[in-house]
């Protein structure tokens, strides 16, 4: 199968996240294609945007087709400009806000990055969820876990670091972590630092080669990453969650993003 190339200009006022976030969601569904982004934020003059536009166009006569423009632009007068260019726009403000005004009986407030700034009353408690994670990553401490929303176990690897932050930084939750060690299996108990949390523990587990090509990559050649190590560890810390009750999700082959959704399900039937 030929694999065609097309160009994805995120044009922004504010940091372009917003457009980022949907154009990641929209494109990844055609597979046939090749998208190279390039990246526009904090667009917030005349003169950047005319310089903008000079892009636009000169990326489509180099490459022989208009590139794609996906766009959130809350002053017109920029926008228009940016119009002008011989490009596909997918603009998120002419595409949703003009329908939610009518809709409201409201008119927006143009403010540029209101959904990730201070300006934002979630933005201090995003913040604060990302510090705690950062604070309990890899059981490094044990301090204020009663105000954990949620603490992820499993062997050293199998992801939850990243899943970690994820967490705190999309959903806003105080998401620990805590490795399960070697010598956690011969005690054949769970961490005393963890019994009085147990409602809040979710377990991540892996295939043991998956686990082994990632540790190899850290450690190879050591005892730590061999696949018969990797087979031991996984084998013990199921047999530990299944004993304790507590409930495991294999990241093997999940995308952190499907992962947290799934928690974040799991942890909407708790509360």
């Amino acid at each position: 199968m030929t694999i065609s190339k097309r160009t994805i200009i995120y044009v922004s006022d504010g940091t372009g996240i917003t457009a980022e976030t949907l154009g990641h969601g929209l494109l990844a569904q055609f597979q046939g294609v090749e998208f190279r982004p390039l990246r526009f934020p904090f667009l917030d003059n005349e003169e950047k945007a005319r310089d903008c536009l000079a892009r636009i166009n000169e990326v489509g006569q180099r490459e022989g087709v208009r590139p794609i423009v996906i766009m959130t632009q809350t002053n017109p007068d920029l926008s228009a400009i940016l119009h002008k260019a011989d490009a596909f726009f997918i603009d998120l403000f002419d595409t949703f806000i003009a329908p939610l005004e009518q809709e409201l009986d409201c008119k927006y407030t143009r403010a540029v990055g209101r959904s990730h700034g201070h300006a934002n009353p979630d933005y201090n408690t995003r913040i604060a969820a990302m510090n705690f994670a950062l604070a309990h990553d890899d059981g490094v401490s044990d301090a204020d876990l009663k105000n954990a929303d949620i603490i992820l176990v499993g062997v050293s690897r199998s992801g939850k670091t990243p899943t970690s932050l994820y967490l705190s930084l999309q959903f806003s939750l105080k998401a620990a972590n805590y490795p399960l060690i070697p010598e956690d299996f011969e005690r054949d108990q769970l961490p005393s630092r963890l019994q009085p949390y147990r409602g809040k523990l979710f377990g991540l587990t892996i295939e043991p080669e998956q686990l082994h090509r990632i540790r190899h990559e850290r450690r190879p050649n050591s005892k730590y990453s061999s696949l018969e190590n990797c087979r031991y560890e996984v084998a013990a810390a199921e047999r530990m969650m299944r004993r304790e009750g507590i409930k495991w999700f294999d990241t093997t082959s999940k995308s952190i993003e499907e992962l947290a959704v799934q928690l974040m399900q799991e942890l909407n039937h708790e509360r």
